[in-house]
């Protein structure tokens, strides 16, 4: 398997919202910033081993619900403690004609 797999649409994911989606096995946090850009991250907290897709999205990071940890959501660092390992990341493209939003869950990407 290769290339985009449509999970979602923008109608599904207000700016500032997150939901979990699941590709062939792999569980992606689905997240959409304040400017409107949509990311895919692995939905797994390096640190507490929960969803973020139960966490929230803010200022450009997602922030797990447990213990505070937050993620960038272009890269997947952690930009605050107790989490010190990144979250992969994965491709998105939105279909600007439909607003489809397709993951590829082949190419994830650590930083």
């Amino acid at each position: 398997m290769g290339g985009f797999v449509p999970v979602a649409t923008l109608a599904q994911l207000a700016p500032g919202e997150v939901i979990g989606v699941e590709i062939d096995g792999v569980e992606l946090a689905l997240a959409r910033d304040g400017d409107g850009d949509v990311h895919a991250l692995a939905d797994r907290c390096s640190h507490g081993d929960v969803a973020l897709s139960d966490g929230d999205v803010d200022s450009g990071a997602i922030e797990c619900w447990k213990h505070g940890s937050q993620f960038d959501l272009t890269t997947g660092r952690p930009r605050q403690l107790p989490a010190v390992v990144p979250v992969p990341v994965y491709p998105v493209h939105v279909d600007p004609a439909t607003g489809t939003i397709g993951v590829d869950p082949t190419a994830p990407t650590i930083n």
